[in-house]
């Protein structure tokens, strides 16, 4: 059934505080400096890219408020402190330093764009300061240094996940995506991975669009000339809005396969509403539909808050607040060089089920949700996705090795 939103949910908090509140276990007894707080600096993309980090910082705020309600972590309560990273890799390096020159923050939160996450990992190496990166999805945020860990699945498990079912239907590849370091890390590992699947694969052609400021009538019209047997997409946000109008208005998808990375997550999904995209194959999140006893409880716990439904920004927010007490919790304190000990291989519980941070490349094994789209009543929605979990989606140890010079860990 597609989902009936923004209907909140005023039973089950119960069984939410069950699930999601941390063990009182976690809180040590009180000491001489049990009043003060972990503070954790959080850069990110908040006016650029407000339709996802809203809800991210939404996800933290419950996260930390769950944390702190039963006594925080080693006696103290977590504290966000939060710095708008502009979009821009310059900017963020300068938010990230004042955070931890004037703001005294214990560690570093957040990212979205891959390009802004990279700029924040070298900082975090220099600097010798841990850093989670949260969103940004590159490849090349694991690739680097002791002191940072990511939590969403990287391009690389996102191509991983679309592949095996995009693998063999189709010969001809259009592939279009934004000339950013996220879209050049997707294509590249989509291309990598097909390539092995099916050996004689073509891609007949590559539209590379700035972000944000894609000309989709244009790019629609090169694919649509390229003749290709399907379409891999990486467009997002507004630019996906547009190449979705202009493609269907020109009969570009029609009879093709199209398969397209985050085009489910109800943050791009959504605004599209009847224009959304219909058998489209797609990660996304359909938290409508996801029937487990964790994802309900943090589905009851969000909507009695927040009076809306989560976006996937929502549940990376969510957490990564959770694996930064779990990690603060192992480490006994919030010193860098302990947290990134306590980090390789720490396992923590998440709405989608538990979660472990690899210790030979410092990736999680946070799941995808890959499945199909369609559109009732106006809204588009994933009609049918099944669950891959992260542990299935990652590269091999001797990929890792070639990648990862040996001192990054």
């Amino acid at each position: 059934m597609p989902p009936d939103w923004p209907r909140t949910r005023k039973n089950g908090m119960r069984k939410s505080l069950a699930f999601l509140a941390f063990s009182a276990a976690l809180a040590a007894p009180a000491s001489a400096d049990a009043q003060n707080t972990i503070k954790i600096g959080d850069l990110n993309s908040y006016a650029l890219m407000s339709i996802s980090t809203t809800h991210y910082k939404r996800g933290a705020d419950l996260a930390i408020e769950q944390i702190n309600a039963v006594g925080g972590v080693l006696g103290r309560k977590l504290e966000i402190v939060t710095r708008d990273d502009g979009g821009n890799p310059g900017e963020a390096v300068r938010a990230a330093e004042g955070l931890v020159s004037s703001d005294k923050v214990d560690m570093l939160t957040g990212t979205i764009l891959s390009n802004v996450g990279l700029a924040v990992t070298d900082f975090a190496k220099h600097r010798k300061i841990f850093f989670l990166a949260s969103a940004p999805l590159t490849d090349k945020i694991v690739y680097g240094n002791r002191y940072t860990f990511r939590l969403r699945a990287s391009t690389y498990s996102h191509a991983a996940a679309l592949v095996p079912l995009a693998a063999n239907s189709s010969k001809r590849w259009a592939l279009v995506y934004p000339n950013f370091e996220y879209g050049q890390s997707a294509t590249e590992s989509f291309k990598r991975l097909l390539k092995q699947a099916q050996p004689d694969v073509q891609f007949v052609t590559e539209q590379a669009v700035p972000l944000g400021k894609v000309d989709a009538g244009a790019v629609a019209q090169a694919v649509d000339d390229a003749k290709p047997d399907a379409i891999f997409n990486v467009l997002f946000g507004s630019d996906l809005a547009k190449l979705v109008r202009e493609g269907e208005t020109r009969g570009v998808f029609k009879g093709r396969e199209v398969v397209s990375l985050l085009t489910g997550e109800p943050e791009y999904m959504d605004p599209l509403r009847s224009d959304a995209p219909v058998n489209w194959l797609v990660t996304g999140y359909p938290w409508y539909a996801i029937q487990t006893p964790e994802h309900k409880a943090f589905l009851d716990a969000y909507q009695k808050k927040f009076n809306d439904y989560p976006r996937i920004a929502s549940l990376v927010g969510y957490d990564a607040f959770k694996a930064i007490a779990a990690g603060i919790a192992k480490a006994g304190n919030t010193d860098s060089e302990k947290l990134a000990d306590a980090f390789k291989g720490l396992t923590f519980d998440s709405p989608t089920g538990k979660v472990t941070f690899r210790a030979q490349d410092h990736q999680s094994t946070f799941g995808l949700y890959v499945g199909r789209t369609d559109v009732k009543d106006g809204k588009g929605y994933m009609k049918s996705f099944e669950y891959i979990d992260g542990s299935k989606l990652q590269p091999s140890d001797a990929e890792v090795k070639q990648w990862r010079p040996a001192q990054a860990n």
